[in-house]
């Protein structure tokens, strides 16, 4: 009961993080936010660090890494988490604004692997940031509030859907049709001469300030609005939007926010763009995490020649991304004893890739070995899984580009149903399980030698 009663406290928390946090932007600063209240300091702040010591870094608002300094020199490597901030979206153009046959519309674009059907017919919200000229910064959140409207995207409807329906399943909705029904006008206004246009950019102008041109300096991202809820008769689950990946965001905070002074320096990395293949200054393919790491060993006074590559091959690392779990509807989809389930905790992936391994990382087996060896030594109830059959598709992940460093890296997350879905369902006692295998690693003095 005990344990129950502590899985049910986290979910609560988990529930509050993934209702607040919708987009990438949203996500880093509420990580930088729980770092502080937690006691981290500012890495620009300081100008020396020490074992014990607990820094963070907001990085150009989408991206955050936290770190809790070791007993050891950086150079015996560092014990690292990575997760993402972003998730399946639509994005507004940057003139999305049209009238067409009575009804005011905003053109979208849509961001990562989605299925464009799901994105029908389900009540939107609007999340996101307008900078004006000068660099004043707005921020916009529309539709989450019961007082708040919606947006919606129109389907046809079933009386209509004859020629619709002989499609195959991706081709039923394109991406030009996922236009957002934004406003609509009265017979009186209309003979008052107002247009769509102008009714919409008046509504803007009032809520905001701004005007049609602002809208090419602005992030404005459409998610699913609502709040994240439990779900199955017995409450065990939780239905939401994005638990890819901040389900391992959320598990990841948690354990580093409470890691005090471990044996190598301990570290989160949150970083955007993992949807769209790791790209950009926030993304895993920049150099962030090389540029860190020169910067930690600055302030360790370690910095002589080759501190820094000696410090990332001597590294390992978690690349915490959520995986499929097995769908009781789809599971001639899944592979038969390959495949995690929910609530049977986090899962270790050797390996994603598509058809054939295709941009895997791989993880050796004598990572393999040593994970094994930390979670069970720590009592943590993992499994294994994989992509699903393997001719099917797959899927990837941030850990083949860290492996390049030459540290050991494993993908290591929690199972979900639907995912990419704009709800997806995890297992309450995943998301709790994964933040202790999360600690557990991070406090891991464990080396590779010993299983070499």
């Amino acid at each position: 009961m005990d344990k129950f009663n502590d899985i049910e406290s986290f979910s609560h928390g988990y529930k509050q993080f993934l209702s607040a946090c919708k987009t990438e932007r949203e996500t880093a600063a509420k990580a930088a936010e729980m770092a502080k209240a937690a006691g981290f300091v500012p890495l620009d702040t300081v100008q020396a660090l020490h074992p014990g010591d607990k820094v963070f870094t907001l990085y150009k608002n989408k991206a955050a890494a936290l770190f809790v300094i070791g007993k050891k020199s950086l150079k015996s490597g560092m014990r690292l988490l990575c997760a993402h901030t972003d998730a399946p979206r639509l994005d507004i153009r940057p003139c999305p604004l049209y009238e067409k046959d009575g009804l005011g519309m905003l053109r979208t674009h849509y961001y990562g692997g989605i299925k464009k059907y799901q994105w029908t017919t389900i009540p939107l919200a609007i999340h996101g940031v307008i900078v004006k000229k000068g660099g004043e910064r707005i921020t916009v959140s529309i539709g989450e509030n019961e007082n708040e409207p919606v947006l919606y995207i129109s389907d046809l409807p079933k009386h209509l859907s004859a020629e619709q329906a002989k499609k195959p399943m991706g081709d039923g909705i394109n991406g030009e049709n996922l236009n957002l029904v934004a406003a609509s006008l009265t017979a009186e206004e209309e003979q008052a001469g107002l247009s769509l246009q102008q009714k919409l950019l008046a509504l803007l102008n009032e809520r905001y300030g701004i005007d049609e041109a602002d809208l090419l300096s602005a992030e404005l991202e459409i998610v699913p609005a609502g709040k994240a809820r439990d779900a199955g008769l017995d409450g065990s689950l939780i239905a939401a939007y994005g638990h890819d990946d901040r389900s391992c965001v959320y598990a990841g905070l948690q354990a580093i926010l409470h890691t005090d002074t471990p044996e190598h320096t301990a570290g989160l990395l949150l970083l955007d763009k993992e949807e769209v293949g790791n790209q950009g200054a926030t993304g895993m393919k920049s150099h962030l995490l090389e540029n860190l790491t020169a910067r930690l060993l600055r302030l360790l006074n370690e910095d002589e020649p080759l501190a820094r590559e000696e410090a990332l091959e001597h590294s390992q690392m978690l690349s915490a991304d959520v995986v499929l779990a097995m769908d009781p509807n789809y599971s001639q989809c899944f592979a038969p004893g390959n495949t995690a389930h929910l609530g049977h905790g986090p899962a270790i992936v050797k390996y994603a890739g598509h058809f054939g391994k295709k941009d895997a990382n791989d993880a050796n087996a004598e990572f393999l070995a040593l994970l094994r060896d930390v979670f069970d030594e720590a009592g943590i109830r993992w499994q294994t899984g994989e992509y699903g059959i393997m001719d099917l598709g797959g899927g990837g992940t941030m850990a083949p580009l860290p492996a390049q460093y030459g540290m050991e890296t494993a993908d290591c997350g929690i199972p979900l149903l639907s995912m990419h879905a704009p709800y997806e369902l995890a297992s309450k006692a995943d998301v709790y399980e994964a933040s202790r295998a999360y600690a557990a690693f991070l406090a891991s003095d464990k080396d590779i030698e010993q299983y070499q």
